[in-house]
């Protein structure tokens, strides 16, 4: 419980109506969409919702004199337990500081709030001829803080790269309340020298050296034209040197994204209009540009395809588009359909392997499906190797949740043999935290420092990314 004075003074901070105190509204904040979050249900002590950046200076300034935990939190998409309360306090809700604050094309750069949705900027940004490149598969849901605070990427970062790329700047409020902008006090300038780069320090902190509040980033023209190149694999070993080919040809696709046979059975259980053709693995080649260059990628990318595959197809034609891409868009949503009455469930998730071992990860994420009997849809980001590996159950099977907690364990483990990662765009939060120290080395002890530093009372976000485990 909370001293009933720090309740009252946030509620002075923030207002009566922006304070939740009531068992209802503080369940609504005890989970993401990570399953350790749902089998723990941390309920907060308290949850606020800002406006602005004074009353987030405010209350930190609170929190620090009281050492009360405070979580950031945006739209609670994140999948990695990142954004809840685990050791109590106050949950602040950024979601209400969703404002396009300045639009600024002609340097090629925007500043908005953290709460704006991100396809709600590239919405408000496509009217103008411009878009913000990174796309994660939660578009229509995640916010721009949670994308810059855990560095979120999606399908196009094989040639646009990650969410980090495009920040040119932050206003952060630190955990003592006091507010700094990084990347120049007033620059409007692309690119910066100038001391420590403190903006890529924020960039993935995960909420736990400071509370963002303004983003300033790039942005680019939309590409002219679009077309898509789909091939179907008999052996993913297969559809691996395909990718590899295409690499060593010097083309750059703006997506190459993979299905495995669960994922597309998913999708076809889910949308029996998509008819997709048996095959181990189904890849799916985006290119951008001008008329002239999608035309000559797509055609060299396809003739590639076809020494390896038993189906290939390109097209350019927008409708054909959106059909083709379908599957893909759909396996997120479809996974739960491969078991009757089950959950797609996430732990496991987010590994990321070197390209050329993509198809061996895959051949082995099916091997522990089998040997855990439990079913899992693997699909992802083979340009970049980065795979989300979905395990279906019952949740409300104990047994089988301790199983899946055994089968994301191991998957983890496969990805750091494979010289890999634990996470590729998810993060780390609790989920991950317990493989950072055979991940990260003697790293792990320079950002547990740091964070020593900016927050010596430990109270931003504590428990994640295990920056205060000894």
């Amino acid at each position: 419980m909370l001293p009933a004075d720090l309740i009252r003074q946030v509620e002075k901070i923030a207002g009566l109506e922006n304070v939740f105190t009531d068992e209802a509204n503080r369940l609504c904040y005890a989970t993401d969409s990570s399953l350790l979050s749902q089998i723990n249900n941390w309920v907060p002590d308290l949850v606020v919702r800002v406006t602005n950046t004074e009353q987030v200076s405010n209350i930190l300034k609170l929190a620090n004199q009281h050492r009360v935990p405070v979580i950031p939190r945006g739209a609670g998409t994140g999948q990695c337990c990142g954004a809840v309360a685990c050791r109590g306090g106050i949950v602040m809700d950024l979601s209400s500081m969703n404002r396009i604050l300045n639009l600024d094309l002609e340097n090629l750069q925007v500043v908005v709030q953290p709460g704006i949705v991100h396809a709600d900027l590239n919405k408000a940004l496509a009217a103008h001829g411009f878009f913000f490149p990174p796309d994660p598969g939660s578009t229509k849901m995640c916010t721009l803080g949670g994308m810059v605070v855990f560095n979120s990427s999606g399908q196009r970062s094989v040639k646009y790269g990650t969410t980090k790329q495009y920040i040119l700047g932050l206003e952060v409020v630190l955990p003592s309340g006091e507010v700094i902008v990084t990347g120049g006090a007033r620059s409007r300038a692309l690119k910066s020298v100038a001391g420590y780069d403190l903006t890529s320090l924020f960039t993935g902190s995960e909420g736990t050296l400071g509370i963002v509040t303004r983003i300033r980033l790039k942005v680019l023209p939309i590409p002219e034209k679009r077309g898509l190149v789909v091939a179907f694999f008999d052996k993913l070993e297969a559809s691996g040197q395909a990718v590899i080919q295409v690499f060593r040809r010097r083309l750059l696709p703006s997506a190459i994204e993979i299905m495995d046979r669960t994922a597309m059975k998913a999708a076809t259980m889910y949308k029996p209009e998509l008819e997709l053709p048996p095959a181990e693995a189904m890849l799916l080649f985006e290119v951008d540009g001008s008329p002239a260059e999608v035309a000559y990628q797509a055609q060299n990318i396809a003739a590639i395809c076809q020494q390896f595959a038993n189906q290939v197809e390109w097209t350019d034609d927008p409708k054909r588009l959106i059909e083709l891409w379908t599957a893909r868009s759909v396996v997120g949503a479809a996974a739960g359909r491969v078991k009757p009455g089950a959950t797609r469930v996430y732990i496991g998730e987010d590994i990321c392997v070197p390209v050329i071992r993509v198809p061996e990860a895959l051949r082995r994420i099916q091997e522990l499906s089998e040997q855990y009997n439990i079913p899992i849809v693997t699909y992802g980001h083979i340009g970049d190797g980065n795979l989300h590996a979905a395990p279906v159950i019952n949740t409300y099977d104990s047994a089988e949740i301790e199983k899946v907690k055994q089968l994301g364990d191991a998957v983890h483990r496969m990805a750091l043999e494979m010289e890999g990662t634990t996470t590729g765009e998810h993060g780390v939060g609790l989920t991950r935290a317990g493989y950072m120290e055979e991940e990260l080395g003697p790293a792990l002890q320079v950002m547990r420092q740091i964070k020593r530093l900016l927050d010596p009372l430990n109270i931003l976000n504590p428990g994640k990314m295990a920056l205060d485990e000894n």
